[in-house]
């Protein structure tokens, strides 16, 4: 069977890697224009944008690549065979770039960008898998919820509760208990990961925001239609971002539910 290409999906991924390039490669490290650099901590840059980008478009592929494997006659199984092996080869080449070249075990990174990637595939197949569009839209907004209340409510030894820094976060206190040492070492404070648990789980709520919107490209609205509603819909949740910002500050290094809209 002929498999036929989202045209929109694939220039979208292809600007995401050129953005990526320029990120990672600016020219000079000594003259580097803001928008290519992280935020410090709250708010957000362009390149902050690149990694949600990233699993946006896992989402978005997901809806397509599973429903053109049920067609060929892959039945669940079959499927939780495929998603186990992609996550297993995709988080030990995470592991394994995060060593590279000196491979020091007592030092090495855990968490990192493609092991992430790894556990909200995984994560988010199991729930396209197993419900219908409605559920993963409450799938969605619970993530988000139960992070918010999470990073909120949950007290911090020594720190109490709702601190949003770096140091005395919910964040900061599981990544640098579980993975004590073997964190990022450019992370705004010791222990502290970018792509650590507790932040993990807003991240598969991106996800889940690229399977719904792979769920609408799939419907039978017309292209234009889709455009005009995609287009409406980026504009709300960028205001919803806004809003809640308020509250919960925009932070990609925490993946806060804000930064998520």
């Amino acid at each position: 069977m002929k498999h036929e290409r989202l045209i929109a999906l694939d220039a979208f991924r292809g600007a995401t890697i050129a953005g990526m390039m320029l990120v990672n490669n600016p020219g000079s490290w000594t003259n580097v224009y803001r928008q290519l650099e992280h935020a410090r901590w709250n708010g957000w840059t362009f390149t902050d944008m690149i990694f949600p980008s990233f699993l946006f478009i896992v989402g978005v592929a997901m809806t397509f690549s599973f429903r053109s494997r049920m067609q060929e006659g892959s039945d669940k199984t079959k499927l939780y065979w495929h998603i186990i092996r992609r996550t297993v080869i995709i988080f030990l080449l995470g592991v394994i770039l995060n060593g590279f070249p000196s491979y020091h075990l007592a030092t090495i990174r855990i968490p990192g960008v493609l092991q992430r990637i790894a556990i909200c595939y995984f994560i988010a197949s199991l729930i396209v898998l197993n419900s219908g569009i409605r559920a993963q839209s409450i799938w969605t907004v619970s993530l988000l919820a139960l992070y918010w209340m999470m990073v909120k409510l949950i007290p911090v030894p020594g720190y109490g509760a709702g601190v949003m820094q770096p140091v005395g976060s919910l964040c900061w206190y599981v990544d640098s208990h579980v993975f004590a040492g073997h964190t990022y070492a450019y992370a705004p404070a010791p222990g502290f990961d970018p792509e650590g648990i507790v932040s993990t789980i807003p991240s598969v709520a991106t996800v889940l925001f690229g399977v719904l919107t792979g769920h609408w490209l799939q419907s039978k609205y017309t292209s234009k239609e889709k455009a005009m509603w995609m287009f409406s819909g980026g504009i709300i949740f960028i205001l919803l971002g806004l809003v809640l910002n308020i509250w919960l500050p925009i932070n990609k290094n925490m993946w806060t539910s804000s930064s998520v809209c």
